[in-house]
Order: C-alpha cells, then sequence, then structure tokens
C-alpha cells in the first residue's frame, strides 16, 4: 500500500519557478575518484559525493556499497490493513501498539496475541480514504514520555476540510492529544481528546506522518510535508520559492512544541489568515530554544525546514532526529535534522539541484543558500529510483539480537511500482569517524565532517532477496528490537485485510519442523521410516561397512516398537544375510568387508567401519526448513560422501560442518542450493573423535551434532 507516509505524486504540476538570489551558486560535479571522501567542498550540501545517488542516461541510480547483509522476517500478527507504524508505550507493559492507516490502533499483548478491540479508533472522524492509494489517513502516534502515570497519547490524522479552511482544499491534518480509560488501560477514552493543531491541506499527498516525542528534551516533533501536489507548486504554494523555501507558514518543516509547560509567556496563536489553527486554545508551548522563537514573522513551532514529505521520522539511541524524505522523482534522501537547518528544498532534490519546470533533469548549478540565506543542508543517505519508488524511513538500530546492524541505519523502498508488491530493505552505515553523541545541536555549528554521506548496503531478506509486499514502515520495542510492516496492497484496501507485522531477526531463524518423520541417516545407509513404521535399510552399493545394533551408531532409527525391519545389501556387496526368526538380521558379506548388520527388535542400528575402512556415504535432507537429522556420526577420519537433499521448493541450504555451535573454524562447507535439489559432497571427516557441529549456513537453527567416533 502506498502509506500515507509514503508516497508523492507521482505527476508533474505547470507553474512557475525560479531560484531566489539566496546565496552562492553550488556547481555540481561528479563524484572524486577518491574511496573516501567525507565531504567536497566548504558546503553542507554533500554534492559529488562519492556515496551520493548519481544521474546517468536519463535515470537515478542508487551507489550500493560493500558485502550484502542476511537477515529474515518472523511473522507476528496479520489481518490489519495498512500498518504504518509500531511502538511500545515506555511503561513495561509488554504491550506492542500497530497504527493502521484505516484509523485504528491495535495491541499486541506480551503473550504476541492481536487483541481484537482497538486501543484507539478515530474512523468516525477521519476523512474517507481511497482504498486504490492514499496519503492521508490516522498517520501516526506518540505516547507521552510519563504515559505510565498520565496516561497521555497523541494521535496525528486526516479529517474532512475543517470550516473556516480555503475553498477548494482537500482535508485538515488533526494533532490532538488523548488520554487512556481510567477502567481499562487497553482503550483510549475517545471524548478527552484535545485538538492542539489543525492544518489545512491544498492537495491529498504529503501530509507528513511519523511523530515522536524527543529523548533528549522531552518535545513533542511533527513533520509536515509542503503541501502536496507536485514540484511544490500551485494552489496553496508559495509562488516563485514554494512553501518549504517560505518561512510565513509551517509547511514542508519539522515542528517542535512543548506539551507539558504552557505559560503566557510561551504560548503562541496563528497569524491572521493561516491556514492553520489550534482549535481549542493554546494547548501547547513554544520551546525558548526553537531557533525562530524570536522571529514575529516566522511561526515559532518551527525546527527545520526545507523538506518535500519528511514522512518517517526517528530519533537514535543519543537523541539525533533521523528524517526519511520523499523525493519527486529521481533521488530519494534521509537527513540527519538539527535546530534551524534549510534541508533544501525545492532548490535541490537529495544532493541534485533541482528545477521545478524541468524536474527530471537537474540543472548544472543552483543557490547553495536558500532564501533566508540559511546554508542547505543535503542528505546523508540518498538513493535513486533503481531500486524502488520512495524511501521508507526506519531506525538506526540499537537492540542486540542483530549485531551486524548496530549503529546503522535500517530503512527501505516501499516497492518498484504501484503494479508490483518487491519492497527492498537496505542498511546505511555511518563513516568511521561519526560520533552520534557528538552531532551538533544547531545548523550554526555543522561541519561537511558532520553531514557526510553514508555507505549503503542492501539487506537480503533469506530466502526470497526481497519482500513479496510493500513496505509500509518500521518499528521498534522495549529491547530496540525492528519490525517492518507490510501489505500485498497499494492502498488501505478493507476489502483486503493483507497488513502484516513482521519481527527483523537473524537470517532464518523461524523454522517449521517436519511434522511424524525422524529421520536420521548413517553411514552407508538410507533409513526412511515408512507411514505404518516399517522400515529398510538399504546400505550403499560401494560401501565397505560393519553395522552393529548399539546406542552409539552413526545412524538410530527408532520407529515403533512392533516396527518390522529388512536389511538389503546392494548387489555387489557379496553378503550373506540370515534373518532370524524374532526378525533380528545379521548380514555377513565376503570375508574381507567384514560387514555384520544385527538390527534389534527396536530397530535401534549403530553402524561401526571395520578397522581400516574409510570410507562412508550417507544421506540427509532438508524440508519445511529442518532437517531430517539432528545427530550425524561418522568414523575418524573417514572419506565422507554426503548426498543432500533440499526439499523446500525455492529455498536456499545447505550443509556445513564446524568445530563448534560459535561456527568460527569451518571443516567443510557445502554448495547452497535452492530446493528442490539434490546435491552430493565429498569431506573427510576429523581424525580427532568428539562432538563437533553442523549447521545450514542459511538458516543456522537447522543445525545438530556431527559425532566423529
Amino acid at each position: 500500500m502506498i502509506s500515507v507516509l509514503v508516497l508523492l505524486a507521482l505527476a508533474g504540476v505547470a507553474g512557475a519557478g525560479v531560484y531566489p538570489n539566496g546565496g552562492t551558486d553550488l556547481t555540481q560535479t561528479p563524484a572524486p575518484d577518491a574511496a573516501n571522501v567525507t565531504a567536497t567542498a566548504a558546503n553542507l550540501t554533500n554534492a559529488g559525493s562519492p556515496y551520493a545517488a548519481e544521474f546517468q542516461d536519463n535515470t537515478s541510480t542508487t551507489p550500493l556499497t560493500g558485502e550484502t547483509l542476511n537477515v529474515s522476517l518472523e511473522p507476528v500478527v496479520e489481518d490489519l490493513v495498512a500498518p504504518l507504524m509500531l511502538t511500545d508505550a515506555g511503561d513495561d507493559s509488554g504491550r506492542l501498539f500497530v497504527v493502521d492507516q484505516v484509523g485504528t490502533v491495535s495491541i499486541i499483548d506480551e503473550n504476541g496475541t492481536l487483541v481484537e478491540e482497538p486501543f484507539l479508533d478515530v474512523r468516525d472522524r477521519m476523512v474517507d480514504l481511497n482504498p486504490s492509494y492514499d496519503e492521508r489517513g490516522l498517520l501516526s502516534i506518540a505516547f507521552h514520555p510519563d504515559f505510565g502515570e498520565n496516561g497521555r497519547v497523541f494521535a496525528f490524522y486526516t479529517v474532512p476540510l475543517r470550516e473556516g479552511a480555503p475553498d477548494g482544499w482537500d482535508s485538515t491534518n488533526r494533532l490532538s492529544a488523548f488520554r487512556v480509560d481510567s477502567t481499562n488501560p487497553d482503550r483510549v477514552d475517545a471524548t478527552t481528546e484535545e485538538i492542539l493543531m489543525e492544518i489545512d491541506n491544498p492537495q491529498s499527498n504529503h501530509n507528513g506522518g511519523s511523530i515522536a516525542f524527543g529523548p533528549r528534551d522531552g518535545y513533542l516533533y511533527v513533520p509536515l510535508g509542503d503541501g502536496g501536489a507536485a514540484n511544490d507548486n500551485g494552489t496553496g504554494h508559495t509562488p516563485e520559492i514554494g512553501n518549504a523555501q517560505d518561512l510565513t507558514n509551517i509547511y514542508g518543516s519539522v515542528l517542535r512544541i512543548d506539551v507539558d509547560n504552557v505559560t503566557a509567556e510561551n504560548v503562541t496563536e496563528p497569524p491572521e489568515n493561516a491556514t492553520w489553527t489550534t482549535a481549542a486554545g493554546s494547548l501547547y508551548g513554544i520551546p525558548a530554544d526553537n531557533p525562530f522563537a524570536g522571529n514575529a514573522s516566522v511561526p515559532p513551532e518551527i525546527y527545520a525546514y526545507g523538506l518535500r514529505n519528511p514522512a518517517y521520522i526517528s530519533f537514535d539511541a543519543e537523541g539525533n532526529l533521523f528524517a526519511a524524505d520523499a523525493g519527486q522523482d529521481l533521488f530519494e534522501e534521509v537527513s540527519i535534522v538539527t535546530k534551524g537547518g534549510n534541508y533544501g528544498w525545492r532548490l535541490m532534490e537529495g544532493t541534485h539541484c533541482f528545477d521545478p519546470e524541468n524536474p527530471e533533469t537537474p540543472p548544472a548549478t543552483c543557490p547553495a543558500n536558500g532564501s533566508s540565506g540559511d546554508p542547505l543542508i543535503g542528505p546523508v543517505i540518498e538513493g535513486g529510483r533503481d531500486l524502488g519508488v520512495v524511501f521508507v524511513g526506519g531506525r538506526v538500530y540499537n537492540g542486540t539480537a542483530l549485531p551486524d546492524l548496530s549503529g546503522r541505519y535500517v530503512f527501505g523502498y516501499w516497492s518498484t511500482g504501484f503494479d508490483v508488491a518487491n519492497a527492498t530493505l537496505l542498511v546505511a552505515t555511518p563513516p568511521a569517524e561519526w560520533n552520534a553523541s557528538a552531532f551538533p545541536d544547531s545548523a550554526e555549528n555543522l561541519t561537511p565532517e558532520d553531514v557526510a554521506m553514508w555507505s549503503l548496503q542492501r539487506l537480503n531478506v533469506t530466502p526470497t532477496g526481497t519482500l513479496d509486499a510493500y513496505l509500509l514502515g518500521f518499528g521498534e520495542d522495549a529491547d530496540a528490537e525492528l519490525y517492518a510492516l507490510t501489505s500485498e496492497d497499494a492502498g488501505p484496501d478493507t476489502g483486503n485485510a493483507t497488513g502484516a507485522v513482521w519481527k527483523i531477526v537473524p537470517a532464518n531463524v523461524t523454522e517449521t519442523p517436519a511434522e511424524n518423520v525422524t529421520v536420521v541417516p548413517g553411514a552407508g545407509v538410507t533409513t526412511t521410516p515408512a507411514a505404518t513404521a516399517n522400515v529398510t535399510t538399504t546400505p550403499a552399493a560401494t560401501a565397505n561397512v560393519t553395522t552393529t545394533p548399539a546406542a552409539t551408531a552413526n545412524v538410530t532409527t527408532t520407529p515403533a516398537a512392533t516396527a518390522n525391519v529388512t536389511t538389503t545389501p546392494a548387489a555387489t556387496a557379496n553378503v550373506t544375510t540370515t534373518p532370524a526368526a524374532t526378525a533380528n538380521v545379521t548380514t555377513t558379506p565376503a570375508a574381507t568387508e567384514n560387514v555384520t548388520t544385527t538390527p534389534a527388535a527396536t530397530a535401534n542400528v549403530t553402524t561401526t567401519p571395520a578397522p581400516g575402512t574409510q570410507n562412508v556415504t550417507m544421506g540427509i535432507a532438508a524440508e519445511a526448513i529442518a532437517f531430517n537429522t539432528s545427530t550425524i556420526t561418522v568414523p575418524a577420519g573417514a572419506d565422507v560422501t554426503m548426498v543432500f537433499d533440499n526439499q523446500d521448493t525455492g529455498i536456499p541450504h545447505n550443509v556445513a560442518v564446524y568445530t563448534d555451535s560459535t561456527a568460527a573454524e569451518e571443516i567443510f562447507v557445502g554448495e547452497i542450493i535452492d530446493g528442490p535439489a539434490e546435491v552430493t559432497y565429498t569431506f573427510t571427516a576429523p581424525e580427532e573423535p568428539g562432538t563437533y557441529y553442523f549447521r545450514c549456513d542459511v538458516h543456522p537453527s537447522m543445525d545438530g551434532d556431527f559425532v566423529v567416533e
């Protein structure tokens, strides 16, 4: 679904557009050849960075670097419509809260169960959504930092155009505060709504989205789009410069307000004829250090500006604010937003100059300063349109389950288009010199090194590589572990509840054990229990094997107590078989082979090679993301031939043997194959007896003991 947070209008809007004489012109040059460039000029735009997206042959491309990292997605809940956001309440309850664009917030309880009754429901107040595509709706919630004590939760959602709004405009976005029902902590009392702000939308798109409280200052941050349409142009947009560069309005900005300290000295009222209002009086104050708090010409709520549609904002563990800002036609971006910063739109799209009259061709030069004279600040992450349509912002990972992602920004592309659901996950790595705790708290103090670009890697979702869905958002739980939110539909279609929540986990930790099958292959023996627990044991044609029933067998198969056992040697084995009346079977081949097979009535079988015999053939299978055995036993120093049967269609597996479960030192690593397929591995077992370790490298939870005797 194209979330309300996500997509930009793809169609251009005609209209006049000129660049203001705001400062020194910026000339864009190709990226330098140097591999480790953190800043290419004494400006903050990152133009020409080797990590910037490129534009060649009328195409924008994404600069991927480094190795692809692997993760898996573990299903959490489904049957949602268009989940945009997931968060916890910070109250140690173990609950997670999922925001659905259609107007509800649902609880996932501490047991992982989706609670039937919604925590919050504003459907009766919302604008009607277009099920095939819409950027309006319930966009986000934010729990007050002291929610456990005061029960306050804030919501940002779209309502029909308010009375008094400009004629012909589309709708109104509402920022409201609610309180939890005093008798039911799993329900918001909808009658407690207090409307802090209402912002009129000239068009239906570019509404902003994910509100959040700052962890350092406790203030509420509210991202707003530029008003909609395209090129920051047309009805409701400031002529000549667009809304995002016009500091007399609040569009295309991030607001910062104080919802706790409201005094006569810090309240504000919108200017006359403003297209935003506080519907119930002054319910918030202006932080004293807001960058424009003392400027009567600028709305004091503005914290930063020059943004197109900063639909996804999040804070890292140090309190730095990341904003994913939807691009126009060519470039997607993520910026680190700081106080008073001008982030370039519509003078720039990402690190590239932008011309609203010719949006698909970046000009060679453009101002490096905005209309107010502030220097333009470029993104730290930029992508083209080769991997997808628009960035869906995520978070800097601060959990423990995925140590390879620590300190890196995890995000993705919504999809490659409206007609196909195939989102891509990405991860961005900061420069080696990056110090999250030292990032300046004001744009006045920024240097090019502070905003140097991050390198970009693909995050491979095993086993398919991409998500077969539209990516709508990300979330984080109380342990700082990450979640991805998806839908199979490109719009908030209540008739198709295809929305789902997935936990991002180490590669392929989710497995479905095979049912009612225990298969333990051994040296020279393939054992397959039938449905009735009858067992056939067939040594390989060339196997030199001694088979002796014992608990330490290379292969142990335990069917039902009444199991019938038949032992059939290969045709060339020169074997004499004399079954006992009790179904215990002794097999005696030629004298040079010294092979005895005597299965006990319980069908426990141990295979032990004769002295000097070192050739072992065995079979192992994978089905439903599980091996058919948890123990493999071979003779010390044996030459092992292993036939691996991957029965999982479209899923890659292999068999690898290591010295121990850390998988730090390999003994043998088999080729990875996609199922259904079969491969034969050959390797030599360790000379030293002991218990080693085997696993599938793609799905490490598929593992077991590799016993050398």
